[in-house]
């Protein structure tokens, strides 16, 4: 296994959830402090809803994705690191899209809807560096619909995996992102799937139910310690440093309810990846965007969009570089 790298991240030849149509992604890192944020924005509207599964989540405006709020569409999507301090993009983000009219009018002016959540990495870097609203609005103002950048960038700057014995015994990971296209019926429809991961347990292949990130058994060692084992014969040591946050987005037009159970099935994949997952150190959850009119039953793009889920989770990973001291696997 080598962990070495240069490079701080992988830009791949397919899209990721930029092959949704409508949707922009930019990110903002800081490698002094290694922290960042990732923003995806619907400028034209998204309908929208939201899972989560884990138990020490940090959010900002979630109830908007609840079926029974009157906010029939959001605006964007910000995640960033550094645990509450993190949440201050959203503010950023929502400048930005205000200074362009974008939002719900009134009063002459327009008010973005962006949902917010942080994972928490102030074990890594400089826990006094903070992503800020200028930060935010930096990543906003930097996206696109090129190709999703992925590896250690934006919210998955600090991001880690496997920390049962803390980070000295962790590593590496980042944002990763994958599109499935449906077929037959159904061609034309697409589900993608970006997330930034930093997952108290391992990252596991489902083909093959190896794991391919996660503690290791010594600072110096690069053999896998087994999270799942370890947690059924003693209790892990102090470590908040967790959460991964997921995006799953549709071309398939979907009601709330509907975008919500897309979440639903979103978070099916982050099972099917992480292990132990959804612990009560970790806020994981997904949050469930559609944008366009294509005509997919719900069930259809579920199996989709766990697939999806589970690819972006293994890129995530896979494109991670050694940095912060955390040895990472992907070597340029």
């Amino acid at each position: 296994m080598t962990w070495s790298c240069a490079a701080r991240y992988h830009e791949i030849d397919v899209k990721g959830l930029t092959d949704i149509p409508g949707i922009l992604v930019g990110h903002a890192s800081d490698y002094d402090g290694l922290t960042g944020c990732t923003v995806v924005l619907c400028e034209a509207g998204a309908v929208a809803g939201g899972d989560i599964r884990g138990s020490a989540t940090g959010t900002e405006e979630w109830d908007v994705l609840n079926p029974m709020h009157i906010t029939d569409k959001i605006h964007g999507v910000a995640f960033a690191g550094r645990s509450a301090f993190g949440l201050e993009v959203a503010s950023g983000v929502r400048r930005f899209l205000e200074h362009k009219g974008i939002g719900f009018a009134y009063g002459g002016t327009h008010i973005p809807i962006v949902p917010a959540a942080i994972l928490f990495d102030l074990a890594v870097g400089k826990p006094s560096i903070r992503p800020t609203r200028e930060l935010g609005e930096s990543a906003a103002a930097a996206a696109s619909d090129k190709a999703v950048v992925e590896g250690a960038v934006g919210a998955g700057t600090g991001a880690t995996v496997g920390k049962f014995y803390g980070i000295k015994q962790a590593m590496k990971s980042g944002i990763g992102s994958f599109t499935i296209e449906l077929g037959g019926a159904f061609a034309g429809a697409k589900v993608s799937a970006l997330a930034a991961v930093n997952a108290f347990g391992d990252v596991r292949d489902p083909a093959t139910g190896k794991i391919v990130a996660g503690t290791r058994r010594a600072a110096n060692s690069s053999e896998f310690a087994d999270t799942s084992k370890l947690m059924k014969t003693g209790s892990p040591g102090a470590s908040p440093s967790n959460t991964t946050l997921v995006v799953v987005a549709t071309n398939a037009a979907l009601s709330k309810v509907e975008a919500t159970k897309l979440a639903q099935f979103g978070s099916l994949g982050v099972a099917r990846a992480i292990d132990p997952v959804n612990t009560t150190l970790d806020g994981d959850l997904v949050v469930g965007l559609s944008l366009g009119d294509k005509k997919v039953p719900i069930d259809s793009l579920g199996v989709a969009a766990a697939e999806a889920v589970v690819q972006a989770i293994l890129r995530a990973v896979r494109l991670a570089p050694t940095l912060g001291g955390v040895p990472g696997l992907f070597s340029k």
